[in-house]
């Protein structure tokens, strides 16, 4: 599709990229194509596409016949998307760390769940990424532009070293796959690191799910000292009592002599249903 290059659009608006706001924008025609198809699977959907920059996504969004919510918190790219969109796209001039996608969902026409995609400057990975776990029921699925290594640490595998925090919390609610590496010359400017988009697929809310509070703080106690055994770990950290926690890992069959890196979703989730449970009551 014709849409200028970020250097034509950035040479219009008399705009350069800001290092300081992680500012590279991506201008690779099929890179962003396959990135749109990823997200906006079916017309009339509404997408939520964070960092919206100078409108390239957007405006393939837009093709694909997606309700687009461009968000855009520098208001020198906000000129450029109203200027080259138009009234298509809606812009919303916030933060991305900080979006309300409930608010978004529940917007007239309501709709069950968002789309949400976005080119995510690295300094704001995490918060961004803290968000969406946050309000999760909200979204169907997230297709994001990271750096490498941070995206194939969320679809990393337990036992390795890129196995984390945010690897356990994101996979225990959606499937996490990365799709695609991008290379620096693909941006403009181009960052020293590679990229790599990565699908994150939510699931819908399982029965008996942990509590999302609760089970944040036992798997950060986990990784917080990775060169201690996990009852170590958890204990320093004060999880719970010794013996409740002694109880806790024998009920969820996790030898406490192990490493927090070599659980799985699944040794992590029950080990957080046992310490929920009052001793002597029998798991469901």
């Amino acid at each position: 599709m014709a849409y200028p290059s970020p250097r034509a659009l950035l040479a219009k608006y008399g705009l350069r990229a800001k290092k300081s706001w992680g500012q590279n924008f991506l201008g690779d025609e099929a890179i962003l194509d396959s990135i749109a198809a990823l997200a906006a699977t079916a017309p009339g959907e509404r997408v939520v596409e964070l960092g919206a920059g100078l409108g390239h996504l957007t405006a393939r969004l837009l093709a694909r016949g997606a309700e687009v919510v461009a968000v855009e918190r520098d208001r020198d790219m906000a000129r450029v998307l109203r200027g080259e969109l138009g009234e298509r796209a809606t812009v919303l001039e916030a933060d991305a760390a900080r979006i309300d996608y409930a608010a978004l969902a529940v917007s007239s026409p309501p709709v069950l769940r968002l789309a949400v995609v976005g080119n995510l400057p690295y300094h704001l990975t995490s918060p961004i990424l803290f968000g969406l776990l946050d309000q999760a029921r909200y979204v169907s699925r997230a297709v994001l532009l990271l750096q490498r290594e941070v995206a194939e640490r969320l679809a990393a595998s337990p036992g390795t070293k890129a196995w984390g925090l945010l690897s356990v919390l994101l996979q225990e609610k959606a499937t996490v796959s990365v799709e695609r590496i991008v290379p620096p010359g693909a941006f403009h400017p181009p960052p020293k690191v590679e990229s790599a988009v990565v699908r994150i697929a939510f699931g819908p809310e399982r029965p008996g799910a942990p509590d999302p509070a609760r089970f944040r703080k036992l798997v950060k106690a986990g990784f917080g000292q990775r060169r201690k055994t996990l009852a170590n770990a958890l204990a320093a950290a004060r999880i719970a009592p010794p013996a409740e926690l002694a109880r806790a890992l024998a009920t969820a069959g996790v030898d406490g002599k192990r490493r927090g890196e070599t659980l799985t979703v699944g040794e992590w989730a029950a080990l957080e249903g046992a310490l929920a449970r009052p001793e002597g009551e029998g798991g469901g």
